[in-house]
């Protein structure tokens, strides 16, 4: 076989594979479909039920509301409670995470502090010199 045939094949066999997974996608989508029954709003929403539907729409927002409402306080207490066990669990790994870190950066701090000190050295003396004056006043 030539380039040319095997670039073709290859072709016409992902468009089949395409056609194939568009048409499952399809049927998949019409299966799950749900069919709603029309509204005659002139009926539904006419003056004299307008506001008693109104209120039902309310009562049923609010009930769907407090449902969910337990459910996100449930799944807040549960994530606190898998946070405070971590906590605990990883407390020592975390202690010695903290120190070896301070001991490697030590020196870096030291360089840092050292370098913000004299690119800063007027402002802070003028500071503690204003601090001194203050104290002995």
């Amino acid at each position: 076989m030539k380039l040319e045939e095997l670039k073709k094949l290859r072709e016409q066999n992902f468009s089949a594979h395409k056609k194939k997974k568009k048409d499952y996608y399809l049927k998949k989508k019409a299966s799950k479909k749900v069919i709603r029954k029309e509204i005659d709003y002139e009926k539904e929403l006419n003056n004299i039920d307008f506001s008693n539907k109104i209120k039902e729409i309310a009562k049923a927002q609010k009930k769907h509301v407090d449902n969910r409402k337990d459910l996100i306080i449930e799944k807040l207490n549960e994530y606190k409670n898998k946070k405070k066990e971590y906590y605990y669990e990883n407390k020592e790994k975390r202690l010695e995470y903290d120190k070896e870190y301070r001991e490697k950066k030590k020196e870096d701090l030291k360089q840092y502090r050292k370098e913000y000190y004299q690119r800063n050295k007027e402002r802070i003396l003028s500071k503690q010199k204003e601090k001194r004056n203050l104290k002995k006043e």
